[in-house]
C-alpha cells in the first residue's frame, strides 16, 4: 500500500528563502473531495500526477500517485476540477538531513505559507528549522483539499 507520513507547519519570516534549492510552480485541483478520500490532479513543473488519498489517521494517510501526461492534466484542470484551482510555488529546502517543501500559495490562497516534511514513520525525529512556526498537521483548514472549499482569503484573520 502507498503511504504518506507528513507533518505540516506555518512558516515565520523569510529566512527559509536563502536555503531554497529548487522552486516548482504547482497547479492542482480535485476531481473528488470526500471526507474519507480525495482524487487530485497536479501539474508540478514539467510533470503531472493523479493522486488518490485516503483518510488521514495521525500523520499517516494512504496515498497512490501516478504520473500522467501534462496535456491531460492541464485539460482536467481547465475543464473538470472543482474551482478554485490551488496555485502555489513550492520551494525545496534541505535542512539537517530532511527535505522540507515550503509552499507559497497564490491566487485565492495568497498570504498562506506552509512547510511540510515527509517522514518514514510517525516516530521519526527531525530538527526544526528556525523559521518553523506552529504545527497545523491536524488542523483540517490547511489541507489543500479544504483550501478549495474555503480559500485562505475568506478566513477570519487575526
Amino acid at each position: 500500500m502507498g503511504v504518506e507520513i507528513e507533518r505540516k507547519y506555518l512558516v515565520e519570516g523569510h529566512a527559509w528563502k536563502s536555503e531554497s534549492i529548487t522552486v516548482l510552480p504547482i497547479r492542482q485541483g480535485y476531481l473528488a473531495r470526500k471526507p474519507r478520500r480525495s482524487v487530485r490532479v497536479r501539474v508540478s513543473g514539467e510533470r503531472a500526477f493523479l493522486t488518490i488519498k485516503g483518510k488521514t489517521v495521525g500523520f499517516t494517510c494512504p496515498e497512490y500517485e501516478y504520473e500522467i501526461p501534462v496535456a491531460d492534466a492541464n485539460e482536467l484542470l481547465d475543464n473538470v476540477v472543482a474551482l478554485p484551482i490551488i496555485q502555489k510555488m513550492r520551494h525545496i529546502v534541505n535542512y539537517r538531513g530532511h527535505v522540507w517543501e515550503v509552499d507559497v500559495f497564490l491566487g485565492d490562497n495568497e498570504g498562506l505559507i506552509v512547510a511540510e516534511i515527509e517522514l518514514n514513520d510517525e516516530e521519526e525525529t527531525f530538527v526544526s528549522p528556525p523559521w518553523l512556526g506552529s504545527e497545523v498537521t491536524n488542523d483540517s483548514r490547511y489541507k489543500n483539499v479544504n483550501l478549495v472549499r474555503l480559500p485562505y482569503k475568506e478566513w477570519d484573520h487575526v
